[in-house]
């Protein structure tokens, strides 16, 4: 075949192909179906304090997030037959009546994962610590149901706090919920901080999560823990006081959110809301601007369920659900000691116990002013070491030692039995003091309490407490490693054990005694009695 052959029939090819490509695009072209994605607009018809009040909008679906212009998010809450009643998040002086209003066909969510660990983020998981944005790849709603029933395991797991009188007499376990309540400058935040710094190489995942605080207060804490290392494992969730009540609102859900991803991982989780006071203050400035039906204290109807739904999602988790844990530790303030208020009620019984924090105690310099008769642990000693069993009369003893003590102060007279008991309440006062942010290990919390139980420390002066328990940590390694394990153990602290730490204790403690005077509780005989 000639190349002049050849050459016509590459031509022809081509042309053929050209003409099917063409007819291909006709074709493609003749038979698009556009698609039509409707969007549904609303306008904004007022702008109040927090609250926007929209028109339009037919389908919008309750608690759906709503687009407005600038950048600003809101939750539809009020759906009414004429208007919608949104929470807005973010500053209402961005926007103007007649703004324009989107629907995004979702709830709202939070961005969730290891990349959120030592960040400070605001309740939409936007980061303010100027650490660059957060590379997440997952969100979860910040409403989710609580665990069932069955998908849960009892609490058994101690939480050390690293604080004497808690893990003590009222231990925590993972998974529980501890109420901490007490007035305004007692020390409350002191505690749940205390707490977080204790989770240093113990495996926890710790979120700490400011509604409504001052951000001098806000810039404290985190101040403290990044001194001390503890933002290496904790999250921070900021909704400041003069954020707008919708993101005070969302906050203590977002922060739960963050936290419910670890624990479905299988990891053990400290969540602390301080405080759900400024919380529910927030609901209530919404509701009342939504017209909603006020009740008792001007609160809605609904507050106990946004605690009890909020509260309800911390629990331990079955072994079939990997197992992890989410531990609660929400703090109230009282106005005037008066803890039957209706807030704090409400928390009482949603809660697995309450450490109640007394202004007459932090007067007197009583720290942690923790008031042992008014707290409680619902769960006990089932989330605490055995070794602490040997100390169990210790509440006992305290409490009624402060029964006594108000006795005393009206100048009865006492037996020798009734001051004994007093001389020792006090001093067992005085060893469960304790500094701000000096966690004590569990160890060493067990011997000088176990010390203190069998009396050890009752001929020490009470002004010489303080000085035993650093004789005690300065000799610490005087005390068998192989019993400092056993403390540690499963196992109840044995006889032999015991004797050996009270021994070696009692050697320790011996120059710190008072030494009995000789002619002590002995009358000297009167010259007249003698005569006769």
């Amino acid at each position: 075949m000639s190349n002049q052959q050849q050459s016509n029939m590459t031509d022809t090819e081509k042309n053929t192909g050209t003409t099917s490509t063409i007819e291909q695009a006709d074709d493609a072209i003749n038979n698009y179906v556009f698609p039509f994605s409707p969007r549904e607009i609303g306008i904004v018809t007022s702008v109040s304090t927090g609250i926007v009040k929209v028109s339009g909008l037919p389908n919008v679906g309750f608690e759906e997030l709503l687009q407005f212009p600038n950048g600003l998010f809101g939750i539809a809450y009020n759906i009414d037959e004429d208007e919608i009643g949104v929470i807005l998040l973010g500053k209402d002086s961005l926007l103007t009546a007649g703004d324009e209003v989107e629907r995004t066909g979702r709830v709202m969510d939070v961005p969730v994962g290891d990349a959120l660990i030592g960040r400070v983020v605001d309740p939409l998981g936007q980061p303010i610590d100027n650490k660059g944005a957060v590379a997440n790849r997952q969100r979860l709603p910040i409403e989710r149901p609580a665990p069932a029933i069955m998908d849960r395991n009892a609490v058994s797991v101690p939480l050390q706090t690293g604080i004497k009188v808690i893990d003590a007499l009222i231990p925590i376990g993972r998974g529980q919920r501890e109420l901490i309540v007490g007035d305004r400058q007692t020390g409350k935040t002191a505690i749940a901080i205390d707490a977080i710094l204790n989770q240093k190489d113990k495996n926890v995942l710790c979120v700490y999560c400011a509604i409504g605080q001052r951000a001098s207060a806000v810039a404290k804490v985190i101040a403290n823990l990044e001194e001390k290392g503890a933002m290496d494992y904790t999250t921070v969730v900021v909704a400041e006081g003069n954020n707008s009540p919708g993101l005070e609102y969302i906050a203590p859900y977002a922060a739960t959110s963050i936290a419910e991803y670890f624990m479905q991982q299988g990891r053990d989780v400290l969540i602390v809301y301080d405080d759900l006071t400024h919380h529910a203050r927030a609901y209530r400035e919404i509701s009342l601007l939504l017209r909603r039906p006020p009740g008792r204290e001007a609160f809605p109807g609904d507050i106990f369920y946004i605690h009890s739904r909020l509260l309800e999602r911390s629990t331990h988790l079955s072994d079939d659900l990997k197992g992890g844990s989410l531990t609660a530790l929400p703090i109230i303030e009282t106005e005037a000691q008066n803890i039957s208020a209706y807030i704090p009620t409400n928390l009482i019984s949603i809660t697995d116990g309450q450490i109640y924090l007394s202004p007459k105690f932090f007067e007197l310099g009583i720290l942690p002013a923790v008031d042992v008769g008014k707290s409680v642990s619902r769960v006990g000693d089932k989330a605490q070491l055995p070794s602490y069993s040997s100390i169990a009369n210790l509440k006992l003893e305290y409490a009624q030692f402060e029964e006594l003590e108000t006795f005393a102060r009206f100048g009865t007279r006492l037996d020798e039995n009734t001051k004994k008991t007093i001389e020792h309440g006090k001093r067992i006062r005085e060893c469960l003091k304790q500094q701000e942010l000096q966690q004590m290990p569990v160890s060493e919390q067990i011997i000088i309490l176990l010390a203190l139980k069998n009396g050890l420390m009752d001929n020490i002066p009470v002004e010489k407490i303080k000085d035993a328990e650093d004789a005690l940590l300065k000799n610490f390694n005087n005390f068998p490693d192989e019993i400092i394990k056993r403390l540690f153990s499963d196992a109840k602290l044995s006889d032999d054990d015991s004797k050996a730490i009270l021994k070696i204790a009692g050697t320790i403690l011996a120059p710190l005694q008072d030494k009995p005077k000789p002619d002590e509780n002995k009358d000297e005989p009167k010259p007249d009695q003698n005569k006769k």
